[in-house]
Protein backbone atom coordinates (compact mmCIF):
# COMPACT_ATOMS: atom_id res chain seq x y z
CA UNK A 1 0.00 0.00 0.00
CA UNK A 2 1.24 3.23 -0.95
CA UNK A 3 1.94 5.39 2.16
CA UNK A 4 -0.10 9.03 1.71
CA UNK A 5 1.13 11.59 4.16
CA UNK A 6 -1.45 12.99 6.85
CA UNK A 7 -2.45 16.51 6.89
CA UNK A 8 -0.47 17.30 9.68
CA UNK A 9 2.61 15.62 7.97
CA UNK A 10 1.96 18.18 5.40
CA UNK A 11 1.35 20.94 7.34
CA UNK A 12 4.46 20.10 9.20
CA UNK A 13 6.83 19.97 5.95
CA UNK A 14 5.25 22.91 4.41
CA UNK A 15 5.88 25.14 7.67
CA UNK A 16 9.59 23.56 7.86
CA UNK A 17 9.80 24.69 4.00
CA UNK A 18 8.51 27.82 4.74
CA UNK A 19 11.15 28.49 8.00
CA UNK A 20 13.74 27.72 5.56
CA UNK A 21 12.87 30.36 3.44
CA UNK A 22 12.19 32.81 6.16
CA UNK A 23 16.01 32.11 6.88
CA UNK A 24 17.43 32.78 3.43
CA UNK A 25 15.60 35.94 3.62
CA UNK A 26 16.55 37.23 6.89
CA UNK A 27 20.28 36.67 5.15
CA UNK A 28 19.80 38.11 2.35
CA UNK A 29 17.93 41.24 4.34
CA UNK A 30 21.28 41.71 6.37
CA UNK A 31 24.09 40.62 3.79
CA UNK A 32 22.75 40.07 0.68
CA UNK A 33 22.08 37.26 -1.98
CA UNK A 34 25.47 36.02 -1.27
CA UNK A 35 25.27 35.17 2.51
CA UNK A 36 22.11 32.46 1.34
CA UNK A 37 24.36 29.45 1.62
CA UNK A 38 22.66 26.53 2.87
CA UNK A 39 24.85 25.90 6.18
CA UNK A 40 23.96 29.24 6.90
CA UNK A 41 20.46 29.30 6.09
CA UNK A 42 20.36 25.92 8.10
CA UNK A 43 22.34 27.60 11.16
CA UNK A 44 19.77 30.72 10.69
CA UNK A 45 16.80 27.90 10.57
CA UNK A 46 17.87 25.48 13.25
CA UNK A 47 18.22 22.68 11.42
CA UNK A 48 20.56 20.39 9.59
CA UNK A 49 22.09 21.61 5.98
CA UNK A 50 20.83 18.11 5.33
CA UNK A 51 17.68 18.88 6.11
CA UNK A 52 17.68 21.87 3.91
CA UNK A 53 19.17 19.62 1.20
CA UNK A 54 15.98 17.88 1.28
CA UNK A 55 13.70 20.64 0.53
CA UNK A 56 16.41 22.43 -1.93
CA UNK A 57 18.76 20.65 -3.40
CA UNK A 58 20.91 23.80 -4.52
CA UNK A 59 21.63 27.14 -3.97
CA UNK A 60 20.44 28.11 -6.72
CA UNK A 61 16.98 26.23 -6.19
CA UNK A 62 16.60 28.12 -2.62
CA UNK A 63 17.37 31.20 -4.08
CA UNK A 64 14.60 30.91 -6.67
CA UNK A 65 12.29 30.05 -3.78
CA UNK A 66 13.50 32.75 -1.72
CA UNK A 67 13.12 35.15 -4.88
CA UNK A 68 9.43 33.71 -5.64
CA UNK A 69 8.85 33.94 -2.05
CA UNK A 70 9.69 37.73 -1.80
CA UNK A 71 7.94 38.68 -5.41
CA UNK A 72 4.50 36.79 -4.11
CA UNK A 73 4.24 39.30 -1.04
CA UNK A 74 4.99 42.77 -2.84
CA UNK A 75 2.31 41.90 -5.57
CA UNK A 76 0.24 40.84 -3.11
CA UNK A 77 0.73 44.36 -0.92
CA UNK A 78 0.58 46.47 -4.10
CA UNK A 79 -2.98 44.74 -5.27
CA UNK A 80 -4.08 45.58 -1.63
CA UNK A 81 -2.91 48.80 -1.68
CA UNK A 82 -4.31 49.63 -4.79
CA UNK A 83 -7.93 47.62 -4.38
CA UNK A 84 -8.06 49.71 -1.27
CA UNK A 85 -7.57 53.50 -3.43
CA UNK A 86 -10.99 55.38 -4.30
CA UNK A 87 -10.44 55.06 -8.30
CA UNK A 88 -8.08 53.83 -10.90
CA UNK A 89 -5.79 56.56 -11.18
CA UNK A 90 -5.41 56.67 -7.79
CA UNK A 91 -5.26 52.78 -7.57
CA UNK A 92 -2.18 53.00 -10.01
CA UNK A 93 -0.66 55.62 -7.90
CA UNK A 94 -0.98 53.15 -5.01
CA UNK A 95 0.53 50.71 -6.74
CA UNK A 96 3.81 52.49 -8.06
CA UNK A 97 3.97 54.13 -4.31
CA UNK A 98 3.62 50.79 -2.51
CA UNK A 99 6.34 49.04 -4.66
CA UNK A 100 8.81 52.22 -4.44
CA UNK A 101 8.39 52.30 -0.59
CA UNK A 102 8.34 48.98 0.39
CA UNK A 103 11.71 48.36 -1.58
CA UNK A 104 13.46 52.00 -0.21
CA UNK A 105 12.24 50.52 3.43
CA UNK A 106 14.00 47.07 3.18
CA UNK A 107 16.67 48.08 0.56
CA UNK A 108 19.18 45.28 1.19
CA UNK A 109 16.75 43.25 0.27
CA UNK A 110 15.12 44.54 -2.25
CA UNK A 111 18.72 45.13 -4.02
CA UNK A 112 19.40 41.43 -3.15
CA UNK A 113 16.56 40.12 -5.25
CA UNK A 114 16.00 42.77 -7.73
CA UNK A 115 19.63 44.24 -8.73
CA UNK A 116 22.57 42.28 -7.32
CA UNK A 117 25.20 40.14 -9.46
CA UNK A 118 23.53 36.57 -9.32
CA UNK A 119 24.00 33.54 -11.15
CA UNK A 120 22.01 33.42 -14.70
CA UNK A 121 19.87 30.41 -13.59
CA UNK A 122 17.92 33.58 -11.07
CA UNK A 123 18.33 35.79 -13.30
CA UNK A 124 15.28 34.01 -15.10
CA UNK A 125 13.50 33.89 -11.79
CA UNK A 126 13.92 37.34 -11.74
CA UNK A 127 12.39 38.26 -15.39
CA UNK A 128 9.49 36.37 -14.09
CA UNK A 129 8.97 38.53 -11.23
CA UNK A 130 9.62 41.67 -13.65
CA UNK A 131 6.93 40.17 -15.83
CA UNK A 132 4.56 39.82 -13.31
CA UNK A 133 5.03 43.35 -11.90
CA UNK A 134 4.62 45.14 -15.37
CA UNK A 135 1.20 42.48 -15.63
CA UNK A 136 -0.09 44.54 -12.14
CA UNK A 137 1.16 47.77 -13.51
CA UNK A 138 -0.75 47.60 -17.40
CA UNK A 139 -3.97 46.14 -14.94
CA UNK A 140 -3.87 49.26 -13.29
CA UNK A 141 -3.51 51.70 -16.38
CA UNK A 142 -5.96 49.79 -18.54
CA UNK A 143 -8.62 50.65 -16.23
CA UNK A 144 -7.13 54.14 -15.85
CA UNK A 145 -7.22 54.51 -19.46
CA UNK A 146 -10.46 53.05 -19.99
CA UNK A 147 -12.08 55.47 -17.35
CA UNK A 148 -10.46 58.39 -19.11
CA UNK A 149 -8.16 59.47 -16.84
CA UNK A 150 -4.79 58.89 -18.77
CA UNK A 151 -4.38 59.04 -22.44
CA UNK A 152 -4.45 56.32 -24.75
CA UNK A 153 -1.10 54.63 -25.11
CA UNK A 154 -0.31 50.60 -25.34
CA UNK A 155 -0.62 49.63 -21.62
CA UNK A 156 1.49 46.71 -22.37
CA UNK A 157 4.48 48.64 -23.13
CA UNK A 158 3.71 51.49 -20.66
CA UNK A 159 3.95 48.82 -18.26
CA UNK A 160 7.11 47.57 -19.18
CA UNK A 161 8.42 50.97 -18.87
CA UNK A 162 7.27 52.14 -15.35
CA UNK A 163 8.98 48.40 -14.38
CA UNK A 164 12.31 50.05 -15.94
CA UNK A 165 11.97 53.05 -14.34
CA UNK A 166 11.45 52.22 -11.07
CA UNK A 167 14.32 49.43 -11.12
CA UNK A 168 16.16 51.64 -12.52
CA UNK A 169 15.28 54.58 -10.08
CA UNK A 170 15.70 52.54 -7.44
CA UNK A 171 19.24 50.77 -8.12
CA UNK A 172 20.97 54.12 -7.18
CA UNK A 173 18.92 54.34 -3.20
CA UNK A 174 19.95 50.56 -2.64
CA UNK A 175 23.18 50.28 -3.94
CA UNK A 176 24.13 52.51 -1.61
CA UNK A 177 23.77 52.74 2.23
CA UNK A 178 21.55 55.99 2.65
CA UNK A 179 20.64 55.31 6.51
CA UNK A 180 17.57 55.22 8.28
CA UNK A 181 16.73 59.23 7.12
CA UNK A 182 13.01 58.75 6.48
CA UNK A 183 12.79 62.32 4.47
CA UNK A 184 15.10 61.09 2.70
CA UNK A 185 13.47 57.61 1.60
CA UNK A 186 10.11 59.35 1.25
CA UNK A 187 11.50 61.89 -0.78
CA UNK A 188 13.11 59.14 -2.90
CA UNK A 189 9.57 57.25 -3.14
CA UNK A 190 7.59 60.66 -4.37
CA UNK A 191 10.24 61.55 -7.12
CA UNK A 192 9.55 58.35 -8.79
CA UNK A 193 6.08 58.24 -8.24
CA UNK A 194 6.23 61.55 -9.66
CA UNK A 195 7.99 61.00 -12.54
CA UNK A 196 6.56 57.89 -13.31
CA UNK A 197 3.07 59.30 -13.62
CA UNK A 198 4.25 62.22 -15.54
CA UNK A 199 5.85 60.01 -18.20
CA UNK A 200 2.39 58.94 -18.37
CA UNK A 201 0.95 61.70 -19.14
CA UNK A 202 -0.36 63.27 -15.80
CA UNK A 203 0.13 67.24 -15.16
CA UNK A 204 2.25 68.14 -12.95
CA UNK A 205 0.36 69.44 -10.68
CA UNK A 206 -2.37 66.14 -10.41
CA UNK A 207 0.40 64.30 -10.14
CA UNK A 208 1.70 65.89 -7.24
CA UNK A 209 -2.01 65.80 -5.76
CA UNK A 210 -1.73 61.78 -6.25
CA UNK A 211 1.77 61.43 -4.55
CA UNK A 212 0.30 63.47 -1.88
CA UNK A 213 -2.46 61.78 -1.27
CA UNK A 214 -1.03 58.51 -1.16
CA UNK A 215 0.27 57.25 2.00
CA UNK A 216 3.34 55.78 2.11
CA UNK A 217 3.43 51.99 3.86
CA UNK A 218 4.41 51.74 7.70
CA UNK A 219 7.22 49.76 8.55
CA UNK A 220 4.98 47.60 10.90
CA UNK A 221 2.83 47.16 7.28
CA UNK A 222 6.14 46.75 5.26
CA UNK A 223 6.74 43.48 7.66
CA UNK A 224 3.50 42.23 7.52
Amino acid sequence: MAYRRTERVIQRLSARRDAIVAAARALASEQGMDAVQIAPVAERAAIAAGTVYRYFPSKTDLVNALVAAVSERELAAMRAAADAAPGPLSALAAAVVTFAARAVQDRRLAWAVIAEPVDAEIGVVRLGYRQALAGEFETRLRAAIAGGHLPEQDAAHAAQAVVGALLEGLIGPLARDVGGDAAKLREAVQMLTLFTLRGLGIVDARARGLVVQTALPTADERAA
